[in-house]
């Protein structure tokens, strides 16, 4: 039987693990606040919709990471407090995020998460916490299908240039 043999969870996490699950909880709570920002913001109800989405999948993550780093003896690192709720119109018209911007912002994110999830799953050895991050990898998936189908519905998405004319295969 090997070192690293048995339950996962009786195995250390290495530097590794808990750099990479560290730092992903600290992106998270920044993502938070920003989503519950971006809901003060935003005026379409779709995009408020994944929004909320967003910050519940994020905050299911947060625990099941926080839960991991303290049963490993991993310091948490601050979390800043939840932004209050606001009223649109009370924001001034050039102090806002627009719409697009937004979903643009989340569709980003959301990409950024999805390479995070990967690096993660293949720097592990503990298959528990791989398991995780490509449970994470998949919802964030569905999420990113929804944001580009969202921004493809809106008019917000922006392409690159479109390649039309493909040489002739003679």
């Amino acid at each position: 039987m090997g070192i690293l043999s048995g339950n996962p969870q009786d195995e250390p996490m290495h530097y590794g693990e808990v750099f990479g699950t560290w730092t992903y909880l600290v992106t998270n709570y920044g993502c938070l606040i920003t989503y519950q920002t971006f809901i003060n913001h935003a005026g379409d109800d779709d995009l408020k919709r994944l929004l909320e989405e967003g910050i519940q999948a994020i905050k299911s993550e947060n625990q099941q990471i926080e839960d991991l780093l303290k049963a490993n003896g991993v310091a948490l690192p601050p979390s800043p407090p939840e932004r209050p709720v606001a009223n649109l119109e009370d924001i001034p018209a050039g102090a806002r995020f627009n719409d697009p911007e937004i979903s643009a912002a989340l569709a980003m994110d959301v990409a950024k998460g999805l390479v995070a999830c990967s690096t993660i799953m293949g720097q592990s050895i503990r298959e528990d916490i791989g398991a995780m991050f490509g449970q994470f990898h998949m919802n964030k998936a569905s999420l990113g299908v929804k944001v580009l189908k969202l921004n493809k519905e809106k008019g917000w998405l922006v392409p690159p240039p479109l390649h039309l004319n493909t040489p002739n295969q003679e």
